[in-house]
Formats: structure tokens, C-alpha cells, sequence
């Protein structure tokens, strides 16, 4: 019996798809996996049971990636399930910024005891006139799901469409409409595009990309769209060239001090993934990748251990073993499991940065004592019999 543990409310189209086999705890202690959406996990007590990880939506910065893979814990995300969704509040926030919709909302609001509304409305509108986006050269800076879903789609709303991303990935590049131009130097995008939206993971190296540099390359007329990560851009400099008339507007999903009622700035409620759609495919998506790591050892879109996959296991036996990308590993596994007389039938071991993840089917079950001497050797990080 497995068990697991939801951290948010998860979707229930997801958690029905877990078997009989599983229960479901209030706590994460003695949990075998846990669900996770927005809580913060970095000051909490992993405990032993924990096998996996995973967040249902792709952005994993509230989990302790690499505390989790030195307790030999694999945390999963779910690339794609909620592209849709952001993709669709992407083109909203073009649309919002062009045209200056929220102004002429709020300008509404403001005057609704007006009994000559109708008539003030037609004197009125020309102050929150805009500019259509067809035509208009759009930059998307990461060409994943979510960048080649606005990608392709803005094509087919008649703007010239620039895309870059030097570590596009082969699925991407074959999805990716062939009216994209690729683009090799990012500053190209910063120079001329009207509107520019980023769409790459939050790292060290990504950290406040759009700085006051590529800012400074930008025309008067550029809007910048931010539903990727906050942190992604300088909001500070970027708050000031708004205010400098430098920029034209900033549309960002997070919410914060330095952005909300600044000029130029429309901001929403970190609504990109909140729609019922793609709560429910991040569900899914995270159910069905804690199944298969529990249940055949396979790693499908983990952020902290690389890809590997079997498949179902048709031997009398399967070993998960998790440890560091270190020289000699596999040769002192096959040593210590020939001298048990286990013989191994197929393996396959993966590498991903800094842990390497190593999977073998085996032709008779391993025994407890096999299992202590493979956890022993330096550079293991745990030791998972999967059957």
C-alpha cells in the first residue's frame, strides 16, 4: 500500500486515477509521495518514506530541489499541462496593453451615474484608443510549451513572430510553425520587437534578464509581458523607464509592491495556470508520474533526476538506485549483485548535472542484504526495490 499526501488542493479528476493500492494521508510524514501546487516545502522535515515529489503545474522554486535529490527524493513538475491557460492570458495582456481596455473600464466605473453615458463614452473613447497587434513583430524569448503555443498562435493572428531559445528542445523545434523566425542574438528582439514575452524557467542564470541594459535597447512603443517568473525581470528598472516614457507598458502575472500602481504596469493575480482546464491536465499529469516512479521505478519529467524509462517491468525483478554522477558506480553494482548470484538482464542508467539515476531488472528478486550493500557504497544516494 502506498501512500500519499496533498499539500494544496489538487484536482479530483487527478487523484481519482490512483488505484486501490493507494491511500491517501493528511500528513507528509510517512507519505510515500506528496502533491504539491504553491506551498512553500524548503523549511520543511522531509521524512524517510519520501520517495517522490510532485508539482502540479511546471515552476518548482517553493521545493528544495536539491535537498530532496541528496535524501534521494525525485521531484516531478508537469510541463505543458497548463500552457494552454497561460498561453490564452498572454494574449490578453497584449490586448489589454494595446488598447488601454482596462482604462476605458475603469473610466466607466468611475462614471457610471452618468444619465448621458452612451453619448459622454463616444466623446470620451479616443483617449484609450490603441493599436492592433497584427502587423506588430512579437519577441518570444524560450521556445517550451508555453513559448511555442504563443508563438505558433500569434502567427495566425498576423504579427511577425521572432522566437529564442538557444537549448530548444527536438519536440519543440518539430511543433514550432515554420512563419517563426529563429532568432540567434536575443538583442535582436530587444531592439525591435513591439511586444516581447518571456517564457524561460527561473534560474541563477536567468535571474533579472531583462535588466536595465535590455531595457535601454527598447523602443518607446515596446510592451514587455511577464508570465513566467517575477524575478525574471528588473522590475525596479523597469518601473523606471515606464515612468521615464522609455517603455510603453509591462504586463506581469505576479503581483507585488514595486508593480502594482505603477504607470505603465497592468498586473493580474497570478492567474496564468488558473483555469479549471489546466488544473485538472496538472493533476493528471502528476498523478500519473508518481505512479509509474512508484510502481515501475520510471522517471517521467523530473527537474532534479534525469529521464529513464523501462517500462513495465516483466522480470522477477527491479532496483531503483539514485546516486552521484560519479565514475565507477554501475561496475560496483554489477560486482556486488554477480557475487549474490543475481544476474542483471537489462539496465540503463541516466545522467542529469550533478545525480545519475540507474535502473536494472533483474532475473531473481534482490534480497535485503544486497539491498545494504549497494546503500553503503560512497556516492549512493538511495536504493528503491520496485519489485
Amino acid at each position: 500500500m502506498y501512500k500519499y499526501s496533498c499539500l494544496n488542493p489538487i484536482a479530483s479528476v487527478g487523484l481519482e486515477l490512483f488505484s486501490d493500492e493507494y491511500e491517501k494521508i493528511d500528513s507528509i510524514d510517512g507519505a510515500d509521495a506528496v502533491l504539491v501546487r504553491s506551498a512553500a516545502m524548503h523549511d520543511m522535515e522531509l521524512p524517510n518514506s519520501l520517495l517522490a515529489v510532485a508539482r502540479a503545474g511546471a515552476g518548482v522554486n517553493n521545493i528544495p530541489l536539491d535537498k530532496c535529490a541528496e535524501q534521494g527524493i525525485a521531484v516531478f513538475n508537469t510541463p505543458g499541462a497548463n500552457a494552454n491557460g497561460v498561453k490564452e492570458l498572454v494574449f490578453a495582456g497584449m490586448l489589454y496593453a494595446s488598447r488601454d481596455i482596462v482604462g476605458g473600464i475603469n473610466w466607466l466605473l468611475d462614471n457610471q451615474n452618468d444619465e448621458n453615458i452612451a453619448k459622454t463614452a463616444e466623446k470620451q473613447k479616443k483617449n484609450f484608443a490603441g493599436t492592433e497587434i497584427s502587423g506588430k513583430k512579437l519577441g518570444v524569448i524560450g521556445l517550451g510549451a508555453i513559448g511555442v503555443l504563443v508563438a505558433n498562435a500569434a502567427t495566425h493572428l498576423g504579427m511577425d513572430v521572432y522566437g529564442y531559445d538557444p537549448y530548444i528542445s527536438v519536440s519543440a523545434a518539430w511543433n514550432l510553425s515554420r512563419s517563426v523566425r529563429h532568432i540567434s542574438n536575443v538583442d535582436d528582439i530587444y531592439r525591435d520587437c513591439d511586444f516581447i514575452t518571456i517564457h524561460v524557467p527561473l534560474l541563477d542564470s536567468t535571474k533579472k534578464m531583462i535588466g536595465a541594459d535590455q531595457i535601454a535597447m527598447m523602443k518607446p512603443s515596446t510592451i514587455v509581458l511577464n508570465f513566467a517568473r517575477d524575478l525574471l525581470v528588473d522590475e525596479e528598472a523597469m518601473v523606471d523607464a515606464l515612468a521615464a516614457g522609455k517603455v510603453k507598458a509591462y504586463v506581469s502575472d505576479f503581483p507585488n509592491t514595486t508593480t502594482v500602481g505603477a504607470k505603465g504596469c497592468i498586473v493580474t493575480p497570478h492567474l496564468g495556470a488558473s483555469t479549471a482546464e489546466s488544473e485538472d491536465n496538472c493533476a493528471i499529469m502528476a498523478v500519473r508520474e508518481i505512479r509509474d516512479y512508484l510502481e515501475n521505478g520510471n522517471i517521467v519529467h523530473s527537474v532534479n533526476f534525469p529521464d529513464c524509462n523501462m517500462g513495465a517491468c516483466t522480470t522477477a525483478g527491479r532496483i531503483g538506485i539514485m546516486h552521484k554522477n560519479s565514475k565507477g558506480m554501475i561496475g560496483q553494482y554489477t560486482t556486488i549483485l554477480g557475487e549474490a548470484d543475481i544476474n542483471v538482464s537489462d539496465m540503463t542508467n541516466k545522467a542529469k548535472g550533478d545525480y545519475s539515476y540507474a535502473l536494472l531488472d533483474l532475473d531473481s528478486p534482490v534480497t535485503p542484504d544486497v539491498v545494504d550493500k549497494l546503500s553503503a557504497i560512497p556516492g549512493v544516494l538511495r536504493v528503491r526495490v520496485v519489485k
